[in-house]
């Protein structure tokens, strides 16, 4: 997920992306967009009324009008800073509507991609799109866009202004301007590859530090604290130096425009006082205008570098979430097919399948299970166990063959459909920092609490939930870390059994756990599992000593098949794993 520069001042491209997410809030748009231009108006009249107070109502002195215009003068800030609050409420709303509107797209598009997505993209980088880079694209609408273009016609009023007022004047205030386009240009063109940079060190530390504290037991396992640390350092050291480049060009470019600014104000007094005391044609009252004027000036000059930079650092954020938006890593749904029932018949038929390209992980395999039989998956690691079971959901695409429920290819089902009668229990459960009873439930409506409690008293695991504090209101925390393996392996089964599945995986579900556990886990599983087509992956042969039907795989392909008494009479590889394991049992 790198960045890609693409050397523009602005992608114009990406900004009316971005802005058709404004659609739904068009009249909010223009609102805020009027009282932008509003305000550039608004700001420049005060300098006006200023000259002509000084010349006709100070120089000539008149106490009535000089009221008069220092109630103009009030009346005008008020209505400025009525009008800059609606501005800044309304830009800020707009972007926060935008954002909640982009992040529920990021986030539902990011749920449909495949499986072999998330095998390629670290998880923290993902939550940076949705999170930290998401909120920059606020800052277009709030500081960004509208600033912008309130500040180029403020810009473009206060010159207008100033050659109005004096064109001899105005000339000398834009002296020093080609210096300061000359610096703005540097400045624009520096700092994107700046910010560019900085967010791709944020998503980096993210990353990091995300993999880490998942990881942690890990890291303390091995002693690895001091390493990781040191790691963490210089991705950290790199974040800093990163933000240190964009601080950089800020602390050249303003003092370069304050210097300027100083410079044209210079430049004023010196021409104009010299006009004033030589009697030419400057008054007072111009000389102070121009003052004001050129305050006015220099000042959208720097808002709008810096309204630029955080324009700009919107517009890269927007291109990273972009770049997940236009990912089109999905499974394919072109299915037609819904049942409410399958009977639960599945058949491989010379099926290939490989993660990636030609690295084959199942080779020509062939087999079938029968509705309501129990098929156990054995071999050494890396032999396509679970592979079998992450095709079968569709989790990833086979290359070639065909896989079939009930004689209907499973491309045929559409996707939720599929999913809907297959369940997977996993050996690594994971769940939620939530209630036992939001755990099992996972925010299914169709599913009532009495429904949970009755399914749990079926099964045989009421009495264990009753154990917990709190009961079925218990919080686990993250991941389910407070609860043990097959404690977890309960709360799964639990789950799968609501949903009632007319097949059922289990994928190393009942190894690593205590005998008393596993006892009550072996009920629950039978229990589950009755009247159900069954795929068992086991490491533990004397656990699918009753199944119907064992295929031992070996690179990726069937090498024994048959149940437990027809393999161990073959004395093949079967035979020989299983006394293996039995002999160290005893």
């Amino acid at each position: 997920m790198s960045d890609t520069k693409t050397g523009k001042a602005i992608d114009f491209k990406l900004l009316k992306r971005v802005i058709t997410f404004t659609r739904p809030y068009q009249k909010v748009l223009y609102l805020s967009m009027f009282f932008s231009i509003l305000l550039s108006f608004l700001s420049p009249i005060r300098p006006f009324l200023i000259n002509y107070a000084v010349d006709n109502y100070i120089m000539i002195p008149d106490a009535g009008q000089l009221k008069f215009i220092c109630v103009v003068l009030l009346s005008i800030l008020v209505l400025e800073a009525i009008v800059q609050f609606l501005y800044i409420y309304l830009a800020t709303w707009l972007g926060q509507n935008v954002i909640q509107d982009l992040r529920a797209k990021t986030y539902q598009h990011i749920l449909k991609l495949k499986m072999t997505y998330f095998d390629n993209t670290p998880i923290g980088s993902l939550v940076t799109r949705t999170v930290s880079d998401i909120e920059t694209i606020s800052d277009i609408f709030s500081q960004g866009l509208f600033v912008i273009i309130g500040e180029l016609l403020k810009l473009i009023v206060v010159v207008c202004m100033m050659f109005y007022t004096d064109w001899r004047l105005a000339l000398i205030s834009l002296l020093a301007i080609p210096i300061l386009l000359v610096a703005t240009a540097w400045f624009k063109r520096n700092i994107k590859s700046a910010f560019q940079e900085v967010r791709r060190e944020v998503s980096n530390i993210n990353t990091f530090v995300q993999e880490h504290i998942v990881g942690m037991n890990l890291v303390q396992i091995f002693n690895r604290e001091d390493a990781e640390f040191q790691k963490f350092k210089e991705i950290n050291k790199n974040h800093l130096n990163a933000h240190l480049k964009s601080v950089f060009y800020y602390s050249v470019f303003f003092p370069v425009v304050e210097i300027l600014s100083a410079l044209s104000i210079g430049l004023i007094i010196w021409y104009g006082g010299e006009a004033i005391i030589s009697g030419k044609e400057v008054t007072l009252g111009e000389l102070v205008a121009f003052i004001l004027y050129i305050h006015m000036m220099f000042r959208p000059i720097r808002q709008l570098a810096d309204r630029f930079n955080i324009l700009q650092m919107g517009i890269v954020g927007s291109e990273r979430v972009f770049k997940v938006l236009d990912t089109k890593e999905f499974i394919s749904d072109e299915g037609i097919v819904i049942k409410d029932e399958l009977e639960g018949t599945i058949e491989y038929k010379d099926v290939n399948f490989a993660y990636k390209k030609e690295e084959w992980i199942l080779k020509n395999l062939s087999f079938k299970i029968d509705k309501g039989k129990n098929l156990a998956l054995v071999g050494r690691t890396g032999a396509g166990k679970t592979s079998i079971i992450n095709i079968l959901n569709r989790f990833y695409e086979i290359q070639s063959g065909s896989i079939t429920i009930d004689g209907i290819r499973i491309e045929d089902f559409k996707l939720n459909n599929l999913r809907k009668h297959i369940a997977l229990v996993q050996q690594e459960v994971h769940l939620f920092s939530a209630s036992i009873m939001k755990n099992i439930m996972l925010f299914d409506e169709g599913i009532t609490e009495d429904r949970v409690v009755n399914a749990a008293k079926e099964i045989g695991i009421h009495d264990f939930i009753m154990s917990l504090p709190g009961g079925y209101n218990y919080v686990v925390g993250e991941r389910g870390v407070t609860l043990s393996t097959g404690q977890r392996q309960l709360i799964s089964f639990l789950r799968v059994y609501l949903r009632n599945p007319q097949v059922l995986i289990l994928d190393e579900a009942t190894s690593s756990i205590d005998s008393y556990t596993e006892n009550i886990l072996q009920s629950a599983l039978h229990k589950i599992s009755e009247g159900r087509t069954t795929i068992v992956i086991a490491h533990r042969l004397s656990t699918i000593v009753n199944s119907d039907k064992i295929l031992l795989l070996e690179n990726g392909a069937v090498e024994e098949e048959g149940n437990h008494k027809t393999l161990m009479k073959l004395n093949r590889k079967y035979k020989q794993m299983y006394s293996t394991q039995f002999s160290s049992l005893n």
